[in-house]
């Protein structure tokens, strides 16, 4: 059975990037198909809201880079309460770690390193949430 619809924003979002499933993990990965990360899975995201993303800089899996992260979700998204389909959200699976994920209605979208690909399911239960960002399609 279908979700109802959010709005075509975030239908467009949902339907992109879980086209991008089944996709192989790779470490800043931007080509659909080819390889993505969680960064990559995002970018995905805001190109199908339309949404022209600056070219990011270089970073490492290891290390925190909450304030790179801050910034481009500020510049292209707003901050919700709680996310819903189409909505980018934030988790820290570990200390010193940030994830980007994208919320579907059914589940997450994201690039998953131990699974080596992108994938569709449930929030970890060890990931502690930490912000919800919806894409508004305006910029």
């Amino acid at each position: 059975m279908a979700l109802p619809t959010i709005s075509p924003v975030a239908d467009a979002v949902v339907a992109a990037v879980r086209a991008c499933v089944g996709t192989r993990f790779r470490p800043q990965g931007r080509v659909p198909g080819l390889g993505l990360d969680c960064v990559g899975v995002a970018l995905v995201a805001a190109a199908a809201a339309g949404i022209n993303v600056p070219k990011l800089p270089a970073y490492s899996l290891a290390g925190d880079h909450e304030c790179m992260l801050d910034a481009l979700l500020a510049g292209m998204c707003t901050a919700v309460p709680v996310g819903s389909p189409g909505d980018l959200m934030v988790f820290a699976p570990a200390p010193m770690r940030r994830h980007l994920a994208v919320v579907t209605g059914s589940g997450l979208v994201h690039a998953h390193a131990g699974l080596m690909r992108v994938v569709e399911a449930p929030a970890d239960p060890g990931w502690k949430w930490l912000s919800a960002w919806r894409l508004t399609g305006e910029n």
